[in-house]
């Protein structure tokens, strides 16, 4: 329905009166005959029954603004949304799996909206998401210092096609140091399926990583082409992980987090499991496991909000390379 401006107000109330009829009226106005009977009954002056064209308008004003608004956030996407972050899906990824399910849900921002109302109400949703809430500063231009490992190879001579993130097996490696820094979760992504691998390691130490490194990607070694790392000594074996899987190890610059930052944000992404602070000596492999499981099947944006798992399955038994949905 069309709502009448204020200028067709004016000439209704000239032409009612003027004593032409509601037929008359709404001829000249260009309305239906309902239109002005209806007009006129509900926006005249309640106490002596005139119709005044301000009146008018003010009258359909505030009914428009009284008028209850449709809840688009109905009560079953609630629920949706609720099981999806009790799943530590983010809200963009709840939103975009949803899409591409033709699930009816809302956008991301009004599903941190809720998660916000619900904290101040006492609520703990915020608990499923990556940062638990927190807000991190950036980093600033403080650096330390990291021991030179011994026959190391810069990221700039890595092949450019690992650049690309298009065939399986150029993989990246980093730690998850607990409390105090005993015990480590050793971490491996596929850069481009995002298949993670991951194991428990009781230290640091070179040796006890590189053996780790092995028993994980055993499995891959027919798929492999590259492993990337950072300058930690614990990477220091680097050659043996070379020679036992016939891969090529290359390193980040020093300070350059952002040349593996798949591997950046998937540390991220555990880290929602094995937060910092936590005592890594009561981390049992069955629930590394299901972490493991966990965020190989969650739906990713950069994969159309398919997940790794579907990715990883789909390159590999058809032995094509992996095809970005933009």
């Amino acid at each position: 329905m069309n709502h009448l401006a204020l200028e067709q107000r004016y000439q209704i109330s000239d032409l009612h009166h003027a004593g032409h009829s509601r037929g008359q009226i709404a001829q000249q106005v260009g309305v239906h005959k309902s239109t002005i009977s209806r007009e006129l009954r509900r926006n005249s002056d309640g106490r002596n029954g005139a119709y005044r064209p301000e009146l008018a308008q003010r009258k359909s004003e505030e009914r428009q603004r009284a008028k209850p608004r449709k809840k688009r956030f109905t009560a079953p996407m609630q629920q949706y949304v609720v099981r999806k972050l009790k799943e530590d899906l983010s809200p963009e990824q709840i939103a975009g799996e949803a899409r591409r399910k033709g699930v009816d849900c809302v956008c991301a921002e009004r599903i941190y909206q809720y998660v916000w109302t619900d904290k101040k109400r006492g609520g703990r949703l915020y608990r499923h998401l990556r940062t638990k809430g927190k807000k991190y500063a950036k980093r600033g231009s403080l650096r330390g210092k990291r021991g030179q490992i011994p026959g190391r190879v810069d990221i700039d001579q890595r092949p450019e096609i690992v650049e690309q993130k298009q065939r399986i097996g150029d993989v990246e490696m980093d730690l998850v140091v607990g409390k105090y820094h005993k015990g480590a979760l050793l971490t491996i992504n596929d850069r481009a399926t995002g298949m993670l691998k991951m194991g428990y390691v009781q230290s640091k130490e070179a040796a006890v990583v590189q053996a780790k490194a092995v028993e994980l990607l055993s499995d891959w070694k027919a798929l492999l082409h590259t492993v990337t790392t950072d300058n930690g000594k614990e990477f220091a074996y680097h050659n043996k992980i070379s020679e036992e899987l016939g891969v090529d190890c290359y390193f980040a610059k020093p300070y350059h987090s952002w040349e593996r930052g798949a591997n950046e944000n998937l540390n991220g992404l555990v880290r929602q499991y094995f937060p910092k602070g936590m005592n890594f000596g009561r981390i049992t492999e069955q629930r590394v496991n299901e972490v493991v499981d966990m965020l190989n099947q969650r739906p990713r944006k950069r994969f159309g909000f398919r997940s790794p798992q579907e990715v990883f399955q789909n390159a590999t038994l058809n032995n094509e390379g992996v095809a970005f949905i933009t």
